[in-house]
């Protein structure tokens, strides 16, 4: 007996040790797919940083826990984030590459081509291959990993990712999309302000860590930025004059025309599907192009074809009839914030906002598909999603009302209360009616609807608003706004705010 009792001790320690983690069978090879690649002591953005890789390096996976790695590399061993690998494919010496063989190649959300578009590849762009599912390729391309159609792509035989991935010409900026925005020491929201920074200010990117951004500031000093409040841009010495393609045809209606390239840009004319520009130049992500009044404008390459592509027309189904005191007839949208590696802000008490986020969202569906409603998330795990493709979704569904879930944080731990945001003035009624709904059904203090230039709003062709329902910052509200009640009452607050705003809009 104590012979079997030490055997079972012994299976239990075993199993404590790998808890949460799978163990990979045999030994898989990842290349790092990332300028610079951190590799930590733990499965986290929190953990201490150990070593250094540089793209093209080659790792033995260990194994994995959530969306992380643990690697071996020369004699050390670490973890590093999944998203930032892709993996060799059985039987090459190499992480794989493919190339586009048409223009305007849909990268989607999802292996299916009715999910959502978030990037297009042109004739002789080249990717980086991370997964496969029956026809369809997963690929890493700048900076967006979605699915490409096998029929449409070639395979670069035997090409070491490190030597075949396009250098920049000049190193990528950053531009302020807020009025103000906390230069952080470390990657974190908890991490000490070192500067502040404002609107339309314009800054040299070091490398990327997740959702954060490092910045070079002056007199040779550098912090992290969250990317959430700003805009990458593509060096100005990347513009490329007189490109191959003569003309842009907008694919869908509602397109933004920017006074500059840069989403943060004012918009100076809305394009519908079909309408076509002539190009002037390349400027990074996006086409000069000139408009009808011979003034010059910008259009972002993601959202044009200029191989004459007819625009992309998404199937939906038929909506039914709308019914007055329900949401039969109203698709909404529902984007539970953060996910993945990026946790949002961690509360005092230690609450990461991801995750209430989610809760929220997902007792918000269930009412709101009660009262009839076709309801769709952004996310409905604990995933990284791009703000584009949250965005995306919004497009794809043609969301009737697009609802962005967080929760805030602010230095000062007295600031209370929940805010309504909205950025287009044509949004604001919907932001008022629910903030109307949340401030009957909350005792926490209203703030009120506001406007703010957030992505997921400002780029949201939908009616569109982001709700922050209580700050975490705040230890005593921390305490209220995780409860189960206060989940109960804000989801209630927000669909009768929409009931409201829907009922409204029949009379």
């Amino acid at each position: 007996m104590e012979r079997l009792a030490k055997v079972a001790i012994a299976f239990l320690l075993v199993f404590t040790l790998i808890g949460g983690q799978s163990t990979y069978a045999e030994a898989t090879v990842v290349t790092v797919d990332t300028n610079v690649l951190n590799m930590r002591s733990g499965p986290g953005l929190t953990y201490e940083v150990i070593d250094s890789l540089k793209r093209g390096d080659q790792v033995t996976v260990l194994s994995s826990s959530g969306d992380w790695l643990q690697v071996q590399s020369g004699n050390k061993t670490g973890w590093v984030a999944q998203w930032l690998t892709a993996k060799k494919r059985e039987g090459t010496a190499h992480a794989s590459m493919i190339v586009s063989q048409v223009n305007s190649l849909n990268v989607r959300a999802e292996p299916s081509i009715g999910s959502a578009i978030l990037a297009r590849m042109s004739a002789g762009d080249e990717a980086v291959m991370t997964d496969q599912k029956d026809d369809w390729i997963r690929v890493s391309f700048k900076g967006v990993s979605g699915w490409v159609h096998e029929d449409y792509i070639a395979e670069v035989a035997e090409t070491d990712v490190g030597n075949a991935s396009k250098e920049e010409t000049g190193a990528e900026t950053f531009t302020v999309a807020v009025d103000a925005l906390n230069v952080r020491k470390e990657a974190d929201l908890s991490s000490k302000r070192i500067e502040l920074i404002h609107k339309n200010e314009t800054y040299t990117v070091l490398k990327t860590n997740g959702n954060w951004v490092q910045i070079s500031l002056t007199g040779g000093q550098v912090g992290w930025v969250y990317a959430f409040h700003g805009n990458l841009n593509a060096a100005s010495g990347s513009s490329q004059e007189n490109p191959s393609a003569k003309q842009v045809t907008v694919l869908s209606d509602g397109t933004n025309i920017r006074e500059a390239a840069t989403t943060s840009s004012q918009v100076v004319h809305r394009a519908n599907a079909g309408e076509q520009f002539a190009i002037i130049k390349e400027a990074g992500d996006w086409y000069e192009v000139t408009l009808s009044t011979g003034a010059t404008a910008f259009v972002a390459k993601w959202v044009v074809s200029t191989d004459g592509t007819e625009p992309m027309r998404e199937k939906s189904e038929p909506k039914k009839a709308r019914v007055p005191g329900t949401l039969q007839g109203v698709t909404v949208v529902i984007d539970p914030g953060h996910g993945g590696n990026d946790r949002g802000t961690t509360g005092k008490r230690g609450t990461d906002e991801k995750n209430i986020t989610l809760l929220t969202s997902e007792l918000l569906a269930s009412k709101l598909k009660a009262a009839g409603a076709t309801v769709h998330l952004t996310r409905e795990s604990d995933e990284y999603v791009t703000l584009r493709k949250r965005v995306a979704v919004s497009h794809q569904y043609t969301a009737d009302a697009f609802i962005s879930i967080h929760y805030d944080a602010t230095i000062d731990p007295s600031v209370s209360g929940f805010t309504t945001y909205y950025t287009h003035h044509s949004h604001q009624a919907l932001a008022d009616a629910v903030n109307r709904g949340l401030g009957a059904a909350l005792s926490i203090r209203n703030r009120g609807a506001q406007p703010a230039d957030y992505f997921v709003l400002r780029e949201n062709r939908q009616n569109a608003i982001l709700l922050e329902l209580g700050f975490l910052s705040n230890p005593l509200e921390e305490r209220i706004v995780t409860t189960e009640r206060f989940r109960e009452q804000a989801t209630h607050g927000i669909y009768n705010g929409l009931l409201q705003y829907f009922n409204d809009s029949l009379d």
